[in-house]
């Protein structure tokens, strides 16, 4: 049984960007279903017309020829087609489709990518997006001064976001934003350990389903 419908946000951004992305999918569209319309229906609809739900021998078989290879990814009514390098009909039916080595997925306040590593290698990119960068470190900033060190750990804590690496990096970014102002008024810094910065490994998808599908 193919499985395409993530139990959670944080299961969704995973295995697109560590499952997909980060084996080589890059070329995708996405959309959201309409209220009006059955998700079950949409799926089953997509499923079929791009044969996505094949074995792994099959998509193999399909790679050596140079033909494309496609994942189909959805989270409530939000979705995202996925395709490989290949021959494919998604390429014709999509022509506005794009590619995540130029075009970040945005998705739930993420910038989802594939960057070059220091390696020369493409690697999955979490991150938060500009614009939700932006307003949570306005908001950790005003808060800087009004809240004690005990008070402002836990709203860091509380920061919704996993923890890949970029979005680290941009949370130790505000962090020191708003120690700065600390220090300069005197009080005490916010420790990094208020940021709780391992990423957690969740399930993908419900696990009764992959029980029912073993």
């Amino acid at each position: 049984m193919y499985h395409y419908e993530a139990e959670t946000e944080a299961g969704f951004i995973q295995q697109l960007a560590v499952s997909y992305l980060g084996h080589g999918y890059c070329f995708y569209v996405t959309g959201e279903i309409p209220a009006t319309k059955d998700p079950a229906t949409i799926d089953a609809k997509l499923i079929a017309r791009y044969g996505i739900g094949i074995s792994r021998w099959a998509r193999a078989r399909r790679k050596k020829a140079g033909l494309a290879n496609m994942h189909y990814l959805r989270f409530g009514r939000y979705f995202v087609l996925l395709a490989s390098h290949g021959k494919h009909r998604f390429f014709l039916d999509e022509p506005h489709f794009r590619d995540a080595r130029r075009d970040a997925i945005r998705f739930a306040g993420y910038s989802i990518s594939l960057k070059r590593g220091t390696d020369g290698q493409l690697h999955p990119s979490v991150r938060l997006h500009p614009d939700e960068y932006r307003k949570l470190k306005a908001y950790l900033l005003d808060l800087a001064l009004h809240r004690s060190v005990e008070n402002l750990s836990a709203v860091f804590a509380a920061v919704r976001f996993e923890r890949y690496a970029p979005v680290r990096r941009q949370l130790l970014n505000i962090l020191r934003a708003v120690n700065r102002l600390r220090q300069k008024a005197g009080f005490e810094p916010v420790p990094i350990s208020a940021l709780n910065l391992r990423r957690r490994v969740v399930r993908a998808f419900a696990a009764e389903r992959l029980m029912e599908a073993a």
